[in-house]
């Protein structure tokens, strides 16, 4: 019988408690305990796995791989420390708060032989995964432009970053993995509402290699949460909504004609089938670490590298340098 992993937890928040439930039920492993400073982070539910002070007694526990849900800001300290104990890392997005700490994290890591993943959780979402099959098999054929819409209010967690490293995050990793495309070039535009420190609210223009158009809309302003991602090809247009992971497909129609002549107008011409696809839906988060506890027993699970975390950081601080100088970023 093959030994469980042991997995340990940093920060235990809002989406750290997330991260326990499913270390507490994760097959193959065990969740031997978590570290959170704060008093008031005394809850793991139904595990049994205790809660220590700090890092190092966490480490001291004995275990193979953590999962980091700590500050944005603390992300490369808590990574050092791990890969200088021998401990693989799957840190929460973004990778660091600056493309030069990401880049030593890759270092650091790479150095020691140890994995690392970022948890950018949208790309396991069902509805992308199944965009991104369906595209790589040519069902839309030449991809025109990419949009994305993501906003919802504050959420009280977040304090030491703004809008664009917290959401637009997701929104930059996921354009370039369902395409499979990088950035060449972004504009934007920030607006500070709230009366913080950072921005909270981007709109972002962009190009990725091979020409594809983006453009992301990004706030925690509105009271209505929204997750929406259109991807226009030359066959139609892919909708995916990673609130409830429906997939649907608006086909270009070959049919030029119909009777009713207002509604030909109203509809447009080239308005075809709508299809909106069955698709099973795992739990992102889940399948996000099933991937990550089968790559440190190298088994090959799908994850998102280090290598990839820096340059979606590396995007997003083009986006505030954009919105800075008014003018648009090119990226290496």
């Amino acid at each position: 019988m093959t030994a469980k992993l042991r997995a340990g937890l940093v920060g235990l928040g809002s989406m750290g408690r997330n991260h326990a439930r499913i270390l507490a039920s994760l097959d193959g492993v065990e969740f031997v305990g978590a570290a959170d400073p704060r008093p008031e982070a005394s809850f793991l539910g139904a595990s049994a796995a205790p809660i220590v002070a700090d890092l190092e007694s966490l480490i001291a526990l004995g275990i193979d791989y953590c999962v980091v849900a700590a500050p944005t800001a603390l992300h490369e300290s808590i990574g050092v420390q791990l890969a200088e104990s021998g401990v693989h890392a799957l840190i929460e997005k973004p990778l660091a708060p600056d493309a030069q700490a990401a880049e030593r994290l890759v270092k650091v890591f790479e150095d020691r032989g140890l994995i690392g993943g970022v948890g950018h959780i949208e790309r396991f979402n069902p509805a992308l995964q199944s965009a991104r099959e369906r595209l790589e098999a040519g069902e839309l054929g030449e991809v025109f432009q990419v949009i994305t819409r993501r906003q919802g209010p504050f959420p009280g967690r977040i304090g030491d970053v703004g809008v664009v490293m917290d959401l637009a995050t997701h929104d930059i990793d996921l354009t370039a993995w369902v395409t499979q495309q990088s950035y060449a070039d972004v504009a934007a535009h920030t607006a500070h509402r709230s009366g913080r420190q950072f921005e909270d609210l981007v709109a972002v223009v962009g190009r990725l290699r091979n020409g594809t158009v983006t453009n992301h809309l990004v706030n925690w302003l509105s009271p209505m949460k929204e997750r929406v991602t259109v991807v226009t090809g030359e066959r139609g247009c892919l909708v995916a909504d990673t609130l409830t992971a429906d997939l649907t497909f608006h086909a270009n129609s070959s049919v030029q004609q119909t009777e009713w002549e207002v509604l030909q107008n109203f509809r447009g011409v080239t308005q075809g089938d709508m299809i909106r696809y069955a698709i099973a839906k795992p739990e992102p988060l889940r399948t996000e670490h099933e991937g990550f506890r089968d790559a440190v027993a190298g088994r090959g699970g799908s994850i998102v590298s280090f290598e990839e975390g820096v340059r979606t950081v590396r995007t997003a601080e083009a986006l505030l340098r954009s919105a800075e100088t008014g003018q648009f970023v090119l990226l290496d």
